[in-house]
């Protein structure tokens, strides 16, 4: 009971850091893992995928009723993220992702220090494409995000946000609104497979649904009231840990 007690504290705290700037990842598998640590990888991830649908799809609902949310750009991204998230789900019950975990600390140690050179960066919502050619980019970020998000995860909501900000020109605020609707399909789409191959734990899943939508809301209401100044503060913070915990997990695996 009190390994339960501490994964739902922990889905608590993840839904709240995923609803606000993406990366409840970080906190909630690593949980995962500890609390059960001779369970396959992939059953752990497609149970993490469970939980985050819902907290994810709820404060999707919650950023839609309150933040305009540029659909020309999030439906496309979500439909790509969609097929691909499917896809990078099959590959990692086949395939070991230690090559894009080993990657993942540079990756995200440029994204935290482009975002914290450009001090204006998310600041002002000014959508920089329309049309054909915002629709590909689109599609192209939500490919590639959606077989990141499926075959690894953590950080997937905060390269998103990056991603808006930075190629669409959209504030943080904005970018964490399409964000949750290219996430929530990203989990759809990965737990179809997780599900039907048996790798998920639907008690545990459930369990974890259920704290993960309380922080969700509570995440939620923050980012709302505080705007994109709040956002991007605590992206760069979530950024920064994610950079801690990915190099120390590729450290030790390399045994430095």
């Amino acid at each position: 009971m009190f390994d339960f007690a501490l994964l739902a504290v922990a889905a608590f705290v993840a839904g709240l850091v995923d609803a606000v700037v993406g990366g409840g990842g970080l906190i909630q598998i690593p949980a995962m893992f500890a609390m059960f640590p001779r369970e396959v990888p992939a059953t752990l991830l497609g149970t993490n995928k469970l939980a985050a649908m819902f907290g994810t799809a709820v404060a999707a609902v919650k950023y839609s009723r309150r933040v305009t949310v540029a659909w020309s750009t999030a439906a496309p991204a979500a439909l790509a993220a969609f097929a691909l998230s499917f896809i990078g789900a099959w590959t990692v019950t086949r395939v070991p992702g230690h090559f894009v975990r080993s990657l993942l600390p540079l990756i995200l140690v440029a994204v935290a220090v482009y975002t914290y050179k450009k001090k204006d960066l998310g600041a002002v919502h000014a959508p920089a494409h329309s049309g054909m050619k915002e629709r590909l980019l689109a599609m192209g970020i939500g490919a590639a995000i959606g077989f990141y998000d499926g075959f690894f995860g953590p950080g997937t909501g905060s390269f998103l946000i990056f991603l808006f900000v930075r190629f669409f020109g959209f504030d943080f605020l904005s970018a964490s609104a399409a964000a949750k609707i290219v996430n929530v399909a990203c989990n759809i789409s990965a737990l179809i497979w997780f599900g039907y191959s048996g790798h998920l734990l639907w008690q545990l899943g459930l369990l974890m649904a259920v704290c993960q939508i309380a922080g969700s809301l509570v995440g939620t209401r923050l980012a709302l009231k505080h705007g994109s100044g709040f956002v991007r503060k605590l992206f760069l913070v979530v950024v920064g840990l994610l950079i801690v915990k990915t190099a120390f997990d590729t450290f030790k695996r390399l045994g430095w």
